[in-house]
């Protein structure tokens, strides 16, 4: 049995049909690379006004992160927009250079008014429009590093447990890792360390991408449910008891 059967060429196929570029109408467009940012920070955005009867996908997005943000300075809608775009296999001329400008000039706004999901859409999106190899490899980095947390954690939630509950010591299973890995040492063992320091090295070496990732990790290590902190509060627990024996 495979987990994508009908191949790999099907999962490219479907992984390509997400990413048909956003079309634009006659007036609609994304601003100048040079567009004043400042008016953006104070202008608020408003709810938007209803859908044309045949809206360009351009104006659906619009619409729909104009609800889901309106409150909240308009610079977040610009930037909503222009990371729907870069998703695509094609986008507007100016649209890297302006996503890298607002984060190069105003990346402290940014992870002021935006949340954590929206950072992480952003961290991401350097992954492939990073200016530089840096930039595009931390990129990649976080994209992996949080889209496997959204995985593991979503499939989790089948246990019945909440995400701050860990697992009690009793109950591991006596059964192998896929993949022929070697199991962690839960007392003594580095994987997760060896994972985030390399990126903290990184990001603090990053002058444009690197206040972002170091705003993401810091939240990862003060979030109270991820695998991260599980297994912290699983290992306490198992030093501790060892300890009184």
């Amino acid at each position: 049995m495979l987990t994508y059967p009908d191949g790999w060429d099907a999962a490219i196929a479907r992984y390509e049909a997400r990413r048909a570029p956003l079309d634009f109408g006659p007036d609609e467009a994304f601003p100048p690379l040079d567009v004043a940012l400042q008016p953006l920070l104070t202008r608020v955005i408003a709810p938007p006004a209803p859908l044309p009867a045949r809206p360009t996908m351009y104006a659906r997005k619009r619409h729909a992160l104009a609800e889901e943000l309106h409150g909240k300075p308009e610079i977040a809608l610009l930037h909503g927009l222009l990371i729907a775009s870069l998703r695509k296999r094609d986008w507007p001329p100016q649209a890297p250079a302006l996503f890298r400008r607002l984060w190069a000039e105003q990346g402290a706004a940014l992870i002021g008014c935006l949340s954590t999901r929206w950072l992480i859409s952003a961290a991401i999106t350097f992954a492939d429009h990073g200016a530089t190899e840096g930039e595009r490899r931390l990129g990649q980095s976080l994209k992996v590093l949080f889209s496997l947390l959204k995985l593991t954690e979503f499939e989790r939630l089948y246990s019945g447990l909440d995400p701050a509950t860990p697992f009690r010591l009793g109950h591991k299973a006596k059964a192998p890792l896929p993949m022929e890995i070697e199991p962690f040492a839960l007392r003594d063992g580095g994987l997760d360390i060896n994972l985030l320091a390399p990126l903290v090295v990184e990001a603090r070496d990053e002058p444009v991408l690197g206040p972002l990732a170091m705003a993401l990790l810091d939240r990862l290590n003060a979030d109270p449910g991820t695998i991260f902190r599980r297994l912290r509060l699983m290992r306490d627990k198992l030093i501790a008891r060892r300890a009184g024996r």
